[in-house]
């Protein structure tokens, strides 16, 4: 067994962060897996062992060995059942693979797309063959090849095109409270936008409309849905996240008042402080004055 790999979990997500990539045997680095930013990185596994993995609205039961594909743009969770698990894990930025003006394929891919299928069986020579490829990632991640983000890009994009020969695992099962799966998926989605970072990078999602898109399913149904699971309309959780997100950037932080409502998705300032007053009954400019 090789020499476990001891790094702190913010040297972790520095890296990944610096390079937008990282690959590693699952074994050597379980604590920095649960606390990487979903919302950044697309997800490869390759893992053997019982699992029950949760993918936006279905679920799957994981047993043996299954190649995964995570979107970051998708909510899932990965509970793991057996006492031993195995595999791989790469990580990888639209960023880092776009160089190679593959980004779109992220998106058109059926594993990665929105409402595609993210899991795929894997037997035992199929196993075999991706061990070598996530090996491959390892060797050259430690490597002082000059080229080696464009060689890594190759192996990802391999293993992309290996995947495509395989057959999709259709035992998934829809959530039999529909009403709660997608309540907790528009609720992971709507989480997974704050804290909000940076003047220069908006909200993307801003309302019921946005979510019902990246969600792939219609916004009647969406609100409905969420209505049921909540008590809440869609909108009245958007508005109240947007408002508390709005309150924390007001007291914490030097951001100007524009740059925290476009940072929030508001075209003017004055469309931010009209809605901020019809939602607390106060200006942005009177809560920034408030010592905290």
């Amino acid at each position: 067994m090789p020499e476990k790999i001891i790094r702190s979990v913010s040297d972790f997500n520095s890296e990944l962060k610096l390079k937008g990539f990282n690959v590693f045997r699952i074994h050597e680095d379980e604590a920095a897996t649960r606390t990487y930013s979903r919302k950044d990185f697309y997800k490869i596994c390759l893992t053997t062992g019982s699992s029950a993995i949760h993918y936006a609205d279905r679920s799957f039961d994981a047993e043996g060995t299954v190649l995964f594909f995570g979107n970051p743009h998708v909510p899932y969770s990965w509970e793991t059942l057996s006492s031993t698990y195995v595999g791989y894990t790469c990580l990888f930025s639209e960023e880092f693979f776009k160089v190679s003006d593959r980004g779109d394929m992220l998106q058109q891919s059926p594993f990665f797309r929105i409402g595609g299928t993210p899991i795929l069986k894997i037997t035992e020579d199929q196993r075999i063959f991706l061990n070598s490829l996530f090996e491959k990632l390892i060797e050259e991640q430690k490597s002082e090849y000059p080229f080696k983000d464009d060689l890594i890009r190759n192996y990802i994009n391999l293993i992309l095109h290996e995947a495509m020969k395989l057959q999709p695992s259709e035992n998934f099962d829809q959530q039999k409270n529909a009403a709660s799966r997608i309540g907790a998926v528009f609720l992971e989605l709507l989480e997974r936008q704050f804290p909000v970072e940076s003047p220069d990078k908006p909200l993307s999602l801003k309302t019921p409309q946005d979510y019902a898109q990246n969600m792939s399913i219609h916004v009647n149904y969406l609100n409905r849905m969420v209505k049921e699971a909540t008590g809440k309309p869609t909108s009245h959780h958007i508005a109240e996240r947007v408002i508390a997100e709005a309150k924390a950037l007001l007291q914490h932080t030097d951001w100007n008042i524009a740059d925290i409502a476009y940072s929030l998705g508001f075209e003017y300032p004055s469309y931010f402080n009209n809605y901020f007053k019809r939602m607390t009954g106060t200006n942005p400019k009177a809560l920034r004055s408030i010592e905290v």
